[in-house]
């Protein structure tokens, strides 16, 4: 290439490691929440990005956090997410952030404010799913929820379970079958 050539951005080579960055726009799963899924019967989901600091996306990218406690809250017509631990980064200095301090959701106005009038109605709440990087971004993936009760919860390990027989019982048909 030589020098003052133009280059279009698309076939200029990728810069960083590259270690925490998916190809192809796909996301790199940094952490999930898969007790919420579980717990709560599950609405509907967003994608929002966050405001952090360097040093938590540092710690982000090394595949270190946390959200089995952590929730949304809307404040003054902005999305927080609260009690989600993203442990400080090992080699952060004074500039390291606090653990499990709220952080800005970055979401749409329309957005907040579906989310805000369904939050208002009763058991429904809003609960982070995963954190993860696209495009080097971080987002995160939350949830509008109703929170199940104990018949629902086992009524969907029941339904599971059936799954799973039925697909070994398939697959056990399927291995006599080429056998014979």
């Amino acid at each position: 290439m030589s020098k003052g050539m133009y280059v279009p951005k698309e076939s200029q080579p990728k810069q960083g490691s590259g270690a925490a960055k998916a190809k192809d726009g796909k996301r790199k799963i940094v952490a999930q929440n898969k007790k919420a899924r579980h717990d709560y019967a599950i609405i509907d989901t967003y994608e929002a990005g966050l405001v952090l600091t360097g040093t938590e996306v540092k710690s982000l990218r090394q595949g270190r956090a946390s959200l089995t406690d952590g929730f949304v809250q809307i404040d003054g017509n902005e999305a927080w997410l609260h009690n989600a631990h993203i442990p400080e980064y090992s080699q952060g200095t004074w500039t390291n952030h606090t653990v499990r301090r709220k952080r800005k959701l970055l979401l749409h106005r329309e957005e907040i404010d579906k989310l805000e009038s369904k939050v208002q109605e009763t058991g429904h709440t809003i609960v982070p799913l995963a954190l993860y990087f696209k495009d080097g971004r971080a987002k995160a993936e939350i949830a509008l929820a109703r929170g199940k009760k104990e018949y629902d919860k086992r009524q969907t390990l029941r339904e599971k379970q059936d799954r799973r027989e039925s697909d070994r019982a398939i697959a056990a048909a399927k291995r006599k079958q080429r056998a014979q």
